[in-house]
């Protein structure tokens, strides 16, 4: 069995027998995902790991009924309504912020635990983080809120600079309109001028650097988006190809060659995602867990590829560095 049969057998069947819905006697965690059990193997190892720390373990305590969209995201709200049809007892959602809204939309009484960049209260998925109300909890790595400060770390690398993109998924409206909505005043306030591109399929991308060319936009902040980090290969090349600088929140972004990535650890958050749902499987409510919020944020740059780019990155921003790729 190779690596992929593995993982599928694992965690990427669309709709699982669940072994006679295991005679009815183990709660099932309806996970619903925006891409595939092949990109989201490192956060379903994490979230199984969080729920093994609750007593839960996957075919023996609890079932997961898993549903993937493939990077559609107007597939996640018939994906979301199944789940609640099969009447599962949680439902997760690990990433892609469409996801948990679709789950919001498809039921108001079975518990849902999130992982998402976004402020979960300015989306509309809680009243508040401290206090949740209704049926969701979960994890925020607040990738929209780091956004300013990768457009600072952008800018100290390429001070000359005067023309910056920012790249949204318009397919995932409540993630895109925050960061367009953030990411402007940031960047006045030093002095640059934002070009908002968009892609939601990966034909999109050399479009959107064609576009940069043509509005002389030297360089690229790509927004928090499960897409665009299930894609870090392809905009990696295609940015180092047209000479682009370009930070992105995924260290997936800078493992693939691209040359920066800032924000926190969607492995971490995956695990404690699994921890709620495992404290909501033994009888606890998702109005009295508060939404947990990342608090490392880890700075990874790739010098090899900033060769590449012929720039020299100031030995202030290396030192700060979580990890330098040489």
């Amino acid at each position: 069995m190779n690596r992929r049969q593995m993982i599928a057998a694992l965690g990427g069947v669309a709709t699982w027998p669940i072994a006679a819905r295991a005679q009815q006697t183990l709660p099932v965690i309806g996970l619903l995902g925006s891409e595939t059990a092949d990109w989201y193997a490192d956060r379903l190892s994490a979230f199984r790991e969080g729920l093994g720390e609750t007593g839960y373990i996957e075919g023996r305590s609890v079932m997961i009924d898993y549903r993937w969209a493939e990077g559609h995201n107007d597939r996640l709200p018939p994906l979301a309504a199944e789940l609640v049809r099969q009447q599962v007892t949680v439902i997760a959602t690990l990433g892609n912020t469409a996801s948990a809204l679709a789950a919001k939309a498809a039921t108001a009484t079975i518990p849902i635990v999130f992982r998402i960049a976004a402020d979960p209260e300015a989306v509309g998925l809680v009243a508040s983080l401290a206090r949740p109300g209704g049926n969701l909890t979960g994890v925020t790595t607040l990738g929209v809120e780091v956004g300013p400060k990768q457009l600072e770390l952008l800018h100290e690398v390429v001070p000359a600079v005067s023309e910056v993109a920012l790249l949204i998924n318009p397919t995932n409206p409540a993630l895109a309109e925050s960061q367009s909505r953030v990411l402007p005043a940031a960047a006045s306030s030093l002095g640059l001028r934002l070009h908002v591109l968009s892609a939601s399929t990966d034909r999109d991308f050399d479009a959107v650097f064609a576009s940069m060319a043509q509005l002389r936009a030297g360089a690229l902040v790509i927004g928090v988006d499960a897409f665009f980090n299930s894609h870090s290969d392809q905009l990696a090349a295609l940015a180092t190809r047209h000479a682009v600088p370009t930070i992105s929140a995924y260290q997936e972004f800078t493992a693939a060659g691209g040359l920066m990535s800032y924000g926190g650890s969607i492995v971490a958050s995956s695990r404690q995602a699994g921890v709620y749902a495992g404290r909501i499987l033994k009888g606890e409510k998702p109005a009295d867990l508060p939404v947990m919020q990342s608090t490392k944020l880890s700075l990874v740059i790739n010098l090899k590829t900033a060769k590449a780019l012929d720039l020299r990155v100031p030995m202030t921003l290396q030192a700060a560095a979580d990890e330098v790729i040489e």
